[in-house]
């Protein structure tokens, strides 16, 4: 089984430990995982900003680059969610349509493909589990509350096997932060107030970490955190469970 390590952009630029930990957990559990480099964006900020039609080349240039892997994987859920569901606008070809299918969010990947039972990892804090949004509804990640069906969340599951963890219970644990992209451009002060508002549940709830499969969520509240002076801080799961 040949793996495709995605990096979405922000990670790229800006949080490289975030790629790092990813190649590091994948190939600790065995898995034939190349960084291919001609990888570049998967196209959603031209999307989301009402340029889809020249975010066609992007899409295209995607399927290129990772059409010889049995599947792509991603530390980002938003990332996966628009590759899934969002090529939908190419000629849905055997390639296009193996693409939409074997790109997955590494949580995901982990559980169903791997099925991963145990981790060696070890992160003796209190954290709080965001979900975020693109993840708990477009990928069915985790159960949003407006279902009546049981609890259950891949990043919790994946969470539970670290040792030392202590896992915060939230008043609202599927809020969005209020980042959405091009959202925090356009309603910045919405924005604002609904990443203020996710922290504080967290602060409430004592947790030393806000921790999350999407680093755009969390880039948007360590923004918030630094400006409010607040003692909390925020990591991607994948360091976690990675060790380091």
């Amino acid at each position: 089984m040949k793996i495709g390590l995605f990096i979405p952009c922000y990670i790229d630029q800006f949080y490289p430990e975030v790629g790092i930990a990813s190649f590091k957990l994948l190939k600790s559990l065995g898995c034939d995982v190349e960084y291919p480099e001609a990888q570049t964006c998967c196209g959603q900020p031209m999307a989301n900003t009402g340029m889809e039609k020249e975010a066609i080349p992007v899409y295209e240039h995607f399927v290129d680059t990772f059409q010889e892997f049995d599947y792509t994987v991603a530390p980002s859920g938003s990332c996966v969610y628009h590759v899934r569901h969002h090529y939908d606008v190419l000629d849905q070809d055997v390639e296009v349509k193996k693409i939409r299918e074997n790109t997955l969010d590494i949580g995901t990947f982990l559980l169903e493909v791997l099925k991963v039972k145990t981790l060696d990892s070890r992160f003796p804090h209190r954290v709080g589990i965001h979900q975020s949004c693109h993840g708990l509804r477009g990928l069915h990640m985790a159960r949003p509350s407006e279902l009546m069906i049981p609890p259950y969340s891949q990043w919790r599951t994946l969470l539970d096997m670290v040792e030392g963890i202590e896992i915060v219970p939230l008043n609202r644990p599927d809020e969005c932060c209020g980042f959405g992209g091009t959202f925090s451009i356009n309603e910045e002060a919405v924005s604002v107030k609904m990443g203020q508002d996710r922290i504080k549940d967290h602060l409430q709830h004592k947790a030393e970490f806000i921790v999350a499969g999407d680093m755009s969520c969390l880039m948007h509240m360590q923004g918030i955190i630094r400006r409010e002076k607040w003692n909390i801080q925020v990591k991607h799961i994948v360091e976690i469970l990675a060790g380091v």
